[in-house]
């Protein structure tokens, strides 16, 4: 007869996904985890997989958490381009406010292990192909409806801004520096016209 499980495998990997995205991968040990969850370590092995295998779940669950709220946000009817630059000064306030230490975890993830784990590079890349495909669909729709110039491209300027909100994100993560971030946000707004 199979044991059952004697933690709830949803909240440990919500809290490993805290533990990482506070540490980062090689910072945090199997010890760590086992620490922090309050799990066994063979019950961690058993239910995850490896550490890096831990880490890949982690990473899938902050996507589940962030892809619905962009989704939301970038979608919703009515005037696309005021929803674009809400998102652009929640990036920049997520930056530089109370967890900007923390970062933002894809773009952890990025820096720490994407240049030699193939793994993590795929769902580095998977979150910011869906953020730029949701930026360049907001985009496309307020060209649609008139509030953006026929002279932009949106796909490129979609591209623009992600590569600009990632790097707001590892700035403000780096130095907290709101005075870069928040010129860095008005500049790419007055793109939008």
């Amino acid at each position: 007869m199979a044991r059952t499980k004697e933690f709830d495998p949803a909240a440990a990997l919500q809290s490993a996904l805290e533990l990482f995205w506070e540490r980062g991968y090689e910072a945090t040990s199997m010890a760590d985890l086992v620490e922090h969850l309050g799990v066994g370590r063979a019950s961690l092995y058993a239910t995850f997989g490896s550490k890096h295998d831990l880490y890949l779940k982690a990473l899938d669950r902050y996507d589940e958490l962030v892809g619905p709220r962009l989704l939301a946000e970038l979608s919703q009817p009515g005037p696309a381009l005021p929803a674009v630059r809400a998102v652009l000064r929640r990036f920049a306030l997520e930056a530089v406010g109370e967890q900007r230490g923390r970062g933002c975890f894809v773009v952890n993830v990025a820096a720490e292990l994407a240049s030699h784990d193939g793994e993590s590079a795929r769902r580095v890349l998977a979150s910011w192909d869906q953020l730029e495909t949701l930026l360049a669909a907001a985009l496309t729709r307020a060209q649609a409806q008139g509030e953006l110039g026929p002279q932009k491209e949106p796909r490129a300027l979609a591209r623009l801004l992600l590569v600009l909100l990632q790097g707001v994100r590892l700035v403000g993560k780096a130095t907290g520096d709101d005075g870069r971030v928040r010129d860095a946000i008005a500049q790419a707004e007055s793109l939008l016209g």
